[in-house]
């Protein structure tokens, strides 16, 4: 639970979904970076910020596999 007393919240990446298109850090480098390997690496978990879980939805959303998505932990 989060100092304001809701949920933490977390983004997953399914590493056998991802294409490594770079769209996710790419666009939102906030919260995604990449590995030596051009795989998305969540910077925080979980996402600290109300702008961090919006730019957490984002990504997902523009994610072409659908290999993000943002969770309540």
């Amino acid at each position: 639970m989060n100092p304001n007393g809701t949920s933490a919240v977390r983004l997953a990446v399914d590493r056998t979904a991802c294409a490594g298109h770079g769209l996710c850090y790419g666009g939102w480098p906030d919260v995604l970076d990449c590995d030596d390997q051009g795989d998305p690496v969540v910077l925080r978990d979980p996402l600290g910020t109300e702008a961090e879980v919006e730019s957490a939805r984002s990504a997902a959303l523009a994610c072409p596999e659908r290999a993000l998505t943002v969770e309540s932990v």
